[in-house]
């Protein structure tokens, strides 16, 4: 059994500062348009979201709702790739301090090489992946020592399914934060997040190594809100995604956006 070796970066360090109320922000890279990466990236720091979460499209997004797959289908047919990712983010950490992570599937990685593409995430400034269905055992077995001297978190979906042992092996692994999946069903799918009470309950009580966030079916302040009340904070996807489509001025709509699930949606 593979224990993980202390992992040090902008991630973990956040979460040894601050422990509550944490917003993580995701988004596919390239779209609206292809050239939009940086400018979101900015315009969320400048928001004051604490993590983001860039979504490396794919052509078959299994746990991806309607929204994500197609942002991620404009994102491919904009141009985007791992390749074209890694050239956008060439010096981001001149202007961008928050953590930045990279989510999707395993199989566009393993294309590039897993060992390449651990060492040009480090090397352009990310700080950890989360690749939802890379196995956990084979990750331990192949992948593990790749992370460990990029200095990269590979963050571990849990679901309601999850059984106890695992959870327990998982957090054993895992580094940067564990991401608990509120409900078995994909992306925004717009299941009531109180449903999954007793769930992110039992998860909080499990006192846990590695902080928790939650996501899937997070969309405003109160879901927000009821999400932090269980863990470190809660991500949040499909809503963003909307929110940005169609954008005609992204610095605003996504400062906005950010302010309506920080502070609630302002009153004149």
């Amino acid at each position: 059994m593979h224990t993980q070796t202390k992992i040090s970066n902008r991630l973990t360090a956040l979460f040894d500062t601050q422990k509550k109320n944490l917003l993580n922000i995701y988004f596919t890279a390239g779209f609206p348009a292809l050239a939009d990466t940086v400018t979101i990236l900015k315009a969320l720091e400048k928001a004051g979201v604490d993590m983001i979460e860039i979504g490396m499209p794919f052509s078959d997004p299994l746990a991806d709702g309607p929204t994500i797959q197609q942002s991620s289908e404009v994102a491919l047919a904009n141009g985007m790739s791992i390749k074209k990712l890694f050239e956008q983010m060439e010096g981001i950490r001149q202007h961008i301090s928050v953590p930045i992570m990279l989510m999707g599937y395993l199989n566009p990685v393993m294309q590039y090489g897993v060992e390449a593409f651990c060492r040009k995430a480090a090397e352009v400034g990310i700080d950890g992946l989360i690749l939802p269905d890379l196995p956990f055992d084979e990750f331990n077995e192949f992948y593990s020592s790749y992370f460990e001297e990029n200095n990269l978190s590979n963050v571990f979906l849990v679901t309601p399914e999850t059984s106890d042992s695992r959870l327990k092996q998982i957090d054993e692994s895992a580094s940067g934060f564990i991401y608990a999946v509120s409900t078995n069903s994909t992306t925004g799918g717009g299941k009531d997040l109180k449903s999954a009470e007793a769930y992110f309950q039992k998860l909080k009580d499990t006192k846990l190594k590695n902080p928790l966030m939650i996501g899937f079916n997070i969309n405003n302040k109160e879901n927000f809100d009821f999400a932090c009340q269980y863990a470190s904070g809660a991500i949040i996807g499909s809503a963003f995604v909307k929110a940005i489509k169609g954008s005609k001025d992204l610095e605003k709509d996504i400062i906005s956006f950010v302010n309506s699930i920080k502070i609630g949606n302002i009153k004149s």
